[in-house]
């Protein structure tokens, strides 16, 4: 794991709280750039962890809620609401596998084991042209997810991976650093 003290990780973040794994910048902006989430934009976070892309979601969406089995977790999240004053974030206790609230929602997020089983009710949530996304550490997750979107009609679905690497500009030469982000998650993106 990236050291947080490392310049590449954007100082707003180091504020925010940590326990369990978080979703890093790198995947956060990828996420909001290929999901299209805007000013205007409500979303579901499942698997809120340590809350740092139920957060960044909240500083570009409308409304934001994120929801995980964990109350510790979610613990954790509050308090990253409050360091970055945000009031359209809310969090729940609960098991998006069995049931999603929110109906017509612009995107459903699910960074949790097994998330495929949460496909269903993901698609029942969103509106048409909703984008769901995935975040899968292995490529064993990714064929199950991307099976599951393929039986539950989901379209241009779009399977990722970001890579992070900084330079080195010195004197002697300008090289790629032996230091970076590397892998991850795989990250999967599809539409309703």
């Amino acid at each position: 794991m990236k050291d947080l003290n490392d310049p590449l990780v954007p100082s707003h973040y180091k504020r925010l709280k940590r326990g369990p794994q978080v979703v890093l910048p790198k995947d956060i902006g990828i996420t909001i750039a290929y999901s299209g989430v805007n000013k205007n934009s409500v979303c579901v976070d499942a698997g809120t962890g340590s809350g740092w892309l139920a957060v960044s979601l909240a500083k570009v969406a409308k409304k934001v809620t994120s929801y995980d089995t964990r109350e510790d977790f979610i613990k954790i999240a509050e308090r990253n609401r409050e360091i970055e004053k945000l009031d359209n974030l809310v969090f729940k206790n609960g098991d998006v596998t069995k049931k999603i609230d929110e109906k017509e929602v612009d995107l459903v997020t699910l960074d949790m084991p097994n998330s495929d089983k949460a496909l269903k009710n993901a698609y029942k949530a969103l509106k048409e042209g909703g984008c769901v996304v995935g975040y899968l550490p292995h490529f064993e997750q990714v064929k199950k997810f991307v099976e599951t979107l393929n039986k539950l009609e989901f379209k241009d679905i779009l399977t990722l991976e970001t890579i992070v690497r900084d330079i080195l500009v010195r004197e002697q030469g300008v090289r790629p650093s032996t230091k970076g982000v590397w892998h991850t998650t795989y990250l999967v993106f599809a539409q309703k």
